[in-house]
């Protein structure tokens, strides 16, 4: 099912979405694929998935989407996701991990990030979807959906926790050949219906972030799916 430029699997809990993300963030990594992460609530079960089925992932090189402006131990970072999820359960670290140094500030850290993506090649983007529709840390109607110069920036938290941001801006998630959206639940199913099932908009973030060079993914379950036209 194809809505809006993206391709639409609907499935029926969770765990199924969560496997389907795990074999293709297994792919990615045995392909030694530049894969973007996310954080939020969804993706946790995935990367266990991933780190069970393919432990080896010395030839990928991972990158994070959006971070918060904390250290990397706080309980709202996601690069600790990614780490107690996915990093801790390998037997082989990725070549390379570009984490987002929070703890440096939003505005510095943002500078840094932007500095480090310089003629970087993203292969896989993985983003979940806000009950607002936001994706990474690109929130409805702010001016950092406008940005088209830096590939990195720091964006204020429209939603809790209120923490400063970082975010890779939408040139730089829609250059990735896969882009990938998981969402579970049915409170993002207003969220779903209007990011993907609706002509795009400002009002709604990530239904400006379609990949310009290949195909756009949604994995979602019956619930997260269920205001989506068949």
């Amino acid at each position: 099912m194809t809505l809006f430029g993206v391709e639409l699997v609907r499935v029926g809990t969770e765990e199924e979405v969560a496997s389907i993300v795990a074999d293709a963030l297994v792919a990615a990594a045995r392909a030694g694929s530049a894969i973007v992460l996310t954080g939020g609530e969804s993706p946790g079960r995935a990367y266990e998935l991933a780190a069970r089925q393919e432990p080896d992932w010395n030839r990928a090189t991972l990158w994070w989407g959006d971070e918060r402006a904390v250290p990397p131990d706080d309980e709202r970072s996601n690069y600790r996701l990614a780490k107690e999820r996915l990093l801790d359960g390998l037997t082989a670290q990725p070549a390379e991990a570009h984490r987002i140094r929070g703890e440096a500030g939003a505005e510095a850290a943002a500078h840094e990030y932007d500095e480090q993506l310089h003629g970087a090649t993203l292969d896989l983007v993985l983003l979940g979807l806000g009950p607002d529709g936001h994706a990474a840390s690109l929130f409805p109607n702010q001016p950092s959906l406008e940005e088209r110069e830096r590939r990195a920036i720091r964006a204020e938290a429209k939603l809790e926790p209120f923490v400063d941001r970082v975010t890779m801006t939408v040139p730089v998630l829609c250059s990735a050949p896969e882009v990938l959206f998981l969402v579970t639940g049915g409170g993002k199913a207003e969220a779903v219906e209007r990011a993907f099932g609706r002509p795009p908009g400002p009002e709604t973030p990530a239904s400006l972030i379609r990949s310009a060079t290949g195909r756009t993914r949604v994995v979602a379950d019956a619930a997260a799916a269920s205001r989506l036209v068949a």
